[in-house]
């Protein structure tokens, strides 16, 4: 995690302190859970609960404890057992180490997950509104990044909003994968455990039992949760360089804010870059770059090994952290940027009425030329304005077999541009809903 792209909530779930406490909690419950079905006596769950609910557990002391063990979790076990006392012999009963370092990790992830979740609902809320301000704001639609036809900008971000939805609906499912808990022993056939105690224990933290724990709960769950967090990193680039092109000098048709004092350039005082946007771009390629060690840590040695440990310790916060300060700056781009729907006229006229070439193909093609004979006559009046030299319709016009099928006013008609936009509330309805 590097502080300058980490925020504090997201952080938080990562940190020691996080974590020791997350242990201590599903140690607690197991043990009072053994205490229930009268495993423990039911007094010395209650004292690891009095003297640990609310111990300060000493990092510094446990990272010691490790140094000597080469164990985290016997390290954590150890210090615990100095604030607990004698009555910490009844706690790990029957458990083993992935119990605790696995139900942890679906704690953190499923609390990241919530995180994340509502990260996007408020980049749904800032594509919304910003759609809806300019539903009907004319612009240029490219493909190969050439003018094809006339779009809305609103358009352009109900598609963002409609993908953004996918991907909620996508964490949503990821948050339910990892959302499973393992206090099943060694090898995990519950012989020094009973079942139960995972029962228990899973609903206590929020968890549902893993259905079958080999030691560890099955990687393929971690994968997909990791997949889905590039999917998300992809569509925000997407964005983000949706954001960048329209930036560019020659195009112009938004830009990121520009705040009083902020400077783009060390060396070109005039210089207003798409740095934000850009930004974004490098970090989903970072959460994209998580996703192949996720996938590699599915195949492990019979019902355990720890190949994937160390994968998780860097990827579970990296992964978490860059995504969730990459969404939260997306969505102060989308409310801030800056659109100018005069440039987008401007671009949209650039090419001399060349856009509307279809509408004019069509009309040939329903007036009975054949489709062949209507693409060479489009093509041959539409080169020269490509070219720079006359007016589309003008030159459509003058063309003897232009007019021997459609009449000046048919030709006109055809560079109606409200005619491209006829089906944009149905389109919104469809995004937005009804209302």
């Amino acid at each position: 995690m590097i502080p300058r792209y980490s925020r504090p909530a997201m952080t938080a779930i990562w940190s020691p302190e996080t974590r020791f406490r997350i242990w201590f909690e599903i140690e607690a419950h197991a043990t009072t859970a053994l205490a229930e079905i009268g495993v423990v006596p039911k007094a010395a769950a209650e004292t690891v609960w009095a003297k640990g609910r609310d111990a300060v557990f000493d990092v510094a002391r446990i990272d010691a404890i490790e140094a000597v063990t080469k164990h985290d979790v016997i390290a954590f076990l150890t210090h615990l057992a100095e604030i607990v006392g004698p009555e910490a012999r009844f706690v790990h009963q029957g458990m083993t180490s992935s119990d605790v370092l696995d139900t942890c990790l679906n704690v953190q992830l499923v609390r990241a997950a919530d995180i994340l979740i509502a990260d996007v609902d408020a980049l749904l809320a800032a594509l919304k509104s910003r759609a809806l301000e300019h539903k009907h704001t004319p612009t240029i639609g490219r493909s190969h990044g050439i003018h094809a036809e006339p779009v809305t900008f609103g358009l352009k971000l109900a598609q963002a909003y409609a993908e953004f939805a996918r991907n909620r609906a996508r964490l949503v499912a990821a948050r339910a994968e990892v959302a499973t808990c393992a206090i099943s022993g060694a090898v995990g056939t519950f012989a020094n455990i009973d079942p139960r105690v995972e029962d228990y224990v899973a609903a206590k933290m929020g968890l549902t039992p893993e259905p079958v724990s080999t030691q560890v709960i099955p990687r393929d769950r971690h994968a997909m949760f990791f997949a889905t967090l590039g999917v998300v990193a992809s569509s925000l680039e997407r964005l983000a360089i949706e954001v960048r092109h329209l930036q560019r000098t020659e195009v112009l048709e938004a830009e990121e804010f520009f705040s009083e004092g902020q400077k783009g350039s060390s060396a070109m005082p005039h210089k207003r870059n798409p740095v934000l946007t850009e930004n974004i771009t490098g970090l989903a390629r970072m959460v994209r770059g998580y996703v192949t060690p996720a996938l590699e840590n599915v195949a492990l040695w019979h019902e355990r090994d720890i190949s994937h440990s160390s994968v998780e310790r860097m990827i579970g916060p990296d992964a978490t952290v860059t995504l969730d300060f990459a969404l939260a700056r997306m969505t102060r781009v989308i409310e801030k940027l800056l659109i100018y729907p005069a440039t987008m006229q401007k671009n949209l006229d650039r090419l001399g009425g060349l856009v509307h070439s279809q509408r004019v193909l069509l009309a040939l093609t329903q007036a009975g030329v054949s489709r062949e004979d209507s693409y060479r006559l489009v093509q041959r009046n539409a080169m020269p304005v490509w070219r720079g030299e006359g007016d589309f319709m003008a030159l459509l016009k003058a063309d003897p077999e232009v007019t021997a099928a459609l009449t000046p006013e048919q030709i006109e008609d055809c560079f109606d541009l409200g005619y491209h936009f006829k089906h944009v509330d149905t389109i919104f309805s469809r995004v937005f809903g009804a209302a």
